[in-house]
């Protein structure tokens, strides 16, 4: 069913009401919102919608179709003529008011913003940017019947608003899977379900940070969270990262001369070296923030993914003192269009951060959140995240056997012991960025490392996402980057 045609029109005003309409429409056409060939409403129907005579209509058309603006065919309809008039018409006398398109520049000062356009590859592009999952390996037929499940259950309350913390169930489940698998001995209470992870950075951000706050972040980072912390007004400050992780001395001194409000983390994975935070140093970092009062917002994108040992609790579930605010997300695990973040945090916070979301959002999707409430509940998720896995291991395991063999004398890298994509440095001969524009024009997208870099600046390092790929795509993808370099 075709949407009404809309037309301003004034009773009281000076021309006709068929002139008015003639007007409105060779206006329309001539600015592009109604195109050549477009068909037209029948004149009973641009009658019924524009409440008047069907015969006034009937005059407009004829006036239109005078001056070579639309074609009418008694067996077809009526339609934007292919070939419109040169010079516009010059009959009418007073022009009626005509509605403008949406003007393509500003009429006001927007002001300078360093933010930077996400770029989403072309189709056939092999990605290896980010950390993606594969999203072929989703259960949609069981998310499809959770779904269906969920409105026959309760349509009227999930489509009508709801709690901005998120859905109870959801929030019930989240709290046993973070408990079981997590270590995090939190209730629904201090839970707050968002719209991906970036929702609960931003909320986080406007909740915690006042204009000038000095915030630490790790020197490679997320930068999506980076500008939703500059956003807020904060001042980033960049600490060293190794391979055991953030350096912790180096945040101690930063501390000693910067009143710190904040330090945002990734000690799971290391986004996007994927070092893990070392023993000695998660528990100096709670013991610094404890007692300078410092909040820690920890990032745990990619918690399920770990190979090798076993993962590593959250920083949160550890935290005696309240000082850590943790952030995770579905978006790994499932998928990301699912839009499902979380925040764990004491209750004050939570309150706050859920009156921040009733001014952006107000909720989320509920119904959505129930059929996934529905998938942790009766173990969908659980087996999926075991399955992804178990699959992910094999693909990192392929990746690296097809780096040493092909991209030996080029990369140094180690294996990573869980997460979903490989940090590797560069041969200092080997042009980085150009390597990788020279890869994308052979359809396959990686990551050089100044992306990741605070400064921006170029750095001999690359990052490979391998959970997206199956092992024949991986191989496809080396080879095409190989032939970028050679």
């Amino acid at each position: 069913m075709a949407w009404e045609l809309s037309l301003s029109l004034d009773p009281a005003g000076s021309q006709p009401i068929f002139l008015q309409i003639a007007r409105a429409l060779s206006d329309d056409i001539r600015r592009g919102r109604l195109r050549a060939g477009a068909e037209l409403p029948g004149s009973r129907a641009l009658a019924r919608s524009l409440s008047v005579h069907r015969n006034t209509v009937l005059a407009a058309y004829r006036e239109l179709a005078a001056e070579g603006w639309i074609v009418a065919s008694a067996a077809r309809g009526t339609f934007v003529s292919a070939e419109l008039p040169a010079p516009p018409p010059r009959r009418f006398a007073p022009r009626a008011a005509a509605r403008a398109e949406v003007p393509a520049r500003l009429g006001f000062d927007l002001g300078a913003a360093a933010l930077r356009e996400i770029a989403l590859p072309a189709p056939g592009v092999l990605r290896m940017t980010g950390g993606l999952p594969d999203m072929r390996l989703v259960p949609t037929a069981a998310l499809a019947r959770a779904y269906r499940r969920a409105l026959r259950a309760a349509p009227e309350r999930l489509l009508d608003y709801g709690d901005p913390r998120g859905h109870p169930r959801l929030r019930a489940a989240l709290a046993a899977m973070l408990s079981a698998v997590r270590g995090l001995a939190a209730g629904p209470a201090a839970l707050l379900v968002t719209r991906g992870s970036q929702m609960a950075l931003d909320l986080v951000a406007r909740a915690l940070i006042a204009p000038g706050d000095a915030v630490a972040v790790e020197s490679y980072g997320y930068r999506p969270a980076w500008e939703a912390l500059r956003l807020a007004g904060a001042r980033l400050l960049p600490v060293p990262v190794d391979a055991a992780g953030v350096s912790v001395d180096a945040l101690a001194e930063l501390a000693d001369r910067e009143r710190l409000r904040a330090v945002y983390v990734t000690p799971h994975h290391q986004y996007p070296t994927t070092a893990v935070l070392a023993p000695g140093r998660r528990i100096a970092l709670l013991e610094l923030c404890r007692s300078r009062r410092i909040a820690v917002i920890e990032d745990d994108y990619d918690h399920e993914f770990h190979y090798d040992g076993r993962p590593v609790l959250p920083l949160a579930s550890a935290d005696t003192a309240g000082v850590v605010v943790y952030i995770g997300t579905l978006s790994k695990i499932l998928a990301p269009g699912l839009r499902i973040g979380f925040v764990v945090a004491p209750e004050p916070l939570i309150e706050r951060l859920a009156l921040l979301r009733t001014f952006v959002d107000r909720q989320g999707d509920h119904v959505v959140e129930r059929a996934v409430a529905e998938l942790l509940e009766d173990g969908e998720v659980q087996r999926h995240a075991q399955r992804a896995r178990r699959i992910y291991k094999a693909r990192r395991d392929a990746l690296v056997a097809e780096l040493g063999a092909r991209l030996g004398g080029a990369l140094e890298f180690r294996a990573p012991a869980g997460g979903m994509a490989l940090w590797a440095k560069v041969d200092a001969r080997i042009d980085v960025d150009g390597w990788a524009e020279r890869s994308l024009a052979r359809k396959v997208a990686f990551s050089a490392g100044r992306r990741f870099a605070f400064d921006g600046k170029r750095r001999p390092f690359v990052r490979l996402g391998f959970a997206a790929l199956d092992e024949r795509e991986i191989r496809e993808a080396v080879e095409r980057m190989t032939g970028a370099l050679e």
